[in-house]
């Protein structure tokens, strides 16, 4: 697949990209991506969860009312699960999520999401440009002119300058990301894949 290259002001550059089809033109695993994206989910959750059983209830052992003659059921213990205050069922208890992946399937799913955005016309190519200034205002106009200001957009890069990563923090519908840190769950989250001309190869290394 062959992509222009646009500038800044979203006019297009006399360049072309050829996007190897070996990353970016496969046939797409849905289990592979649902596997991946399962996996960092996963691993992005604390597994601090914690509730209470009877053990662990602060409450007076005395028994509650007489074994017999109340016309009701026996109650022993203010720590029982049946009352209020009392302690939980097999209740949640902290785990770990993490789980791990063969890399080859980490790659075969990156390549994946990357395929179905390529048919999609979800990825532009942009040549190389740097931020002089943190200015968020500045980054969403270059993002108005390439006339993807209104979507999600993902922007690769090989390594994001701090004045550029200060531009992005505060938008909620654009983010940075390195060629060599992109997953398949930013790729898929993402309306708009806006690559860096010197990001291609570097993210067709890292699916290869």
């Amino acid at each position: 697949m062959e992509l222009e290259v646009y500038n800044i002001k979203g006019e297009k550059t006399a360049r072309t990209v050829v996007l190897d089809d070996a990353v970016f033109n496969i046939e797409p695993n849905d289990h592979a991506i649902y596997l991946d994206t399962k996996q960092f989910l996963a691993n992005k959750r604390q597994g601090t969860h914690k509730s209470k059983e009877k053990w662990e209830v602060n409450a007076s052992t005395k028994k509650l009312k007489r074994q017999k003659g109340t016309g009701g059921a026996r109650a022993g213990s203010a720590k029982s699960p049946l009352f209020v205050g009392g302690g939980r069922v097999f209740g949640p208890q902290p785990r770990i999520y993490n789980f791990k992946l063969n890399l080859k399937l980490k790659k075969l799913a990156r390549r994946s999401a990357l395929t179905y955005k390529a048919r999609e016309n979800q990825i532009m190519v942009v040549e190389d440009f740097s931020m002089d200034t943190p200015k968020t205002r500045s980054f969403t106009e270059i993002l108005k002119n390439l006339q993807i200001g209104d979507k999600k957009t993902l922007l690769v890069t090989v390594q994001p300058g701090e004045n550029l990563l200060l531009s992005v923090r505060n938008l909620k519908r654009a983010r940075v990301s390195r060629a060599t840190d992109l997953n398949t769950y930013e790729i898929l989250h993402a309306n708009h894949l806006l690559l860096l001309e010197s990001s291609v190869k570097e993210l067709e290394k890292l699916c290869q």
